[in-house]
């Protein structure tokens, strides 16, 4: 799943933060229940968990991206 994220083009890695959580944390374990998220691996864009248990090919991750910025991202 990371290495989805991780092949993304430069100028689309510029613009985004990206964390990679270890789920056996105590504040990983937090997040994924406050962010209601299911199943892993997962990819959360804003917050809300997106992609889960499914890897997106590069058109449907740049697309949930720039759906998240409101059509704001330019690629």
């Amino acid at each position: 799943m990371m290495q989805a994220v991780r092949d993304l083009p430069p100028e689309i890695q510029e613009i985004i933060e990206i964390r990679e959580r270890d789920m056996r944390t105590p504040d990983a374990a937090r997040l994924f229940k406050e962010n209601r998220i299911k199943k892993l691996p997962s990819i959360a864009i804003a917050g809300e968990p997106i992609f889960e248990s499914l890897i997106p090919d590069q058109e449907e991750l740049i697309g949930a991206i720039a759906s998240a910025y409101d059509g704001r991202l330019r690629y």
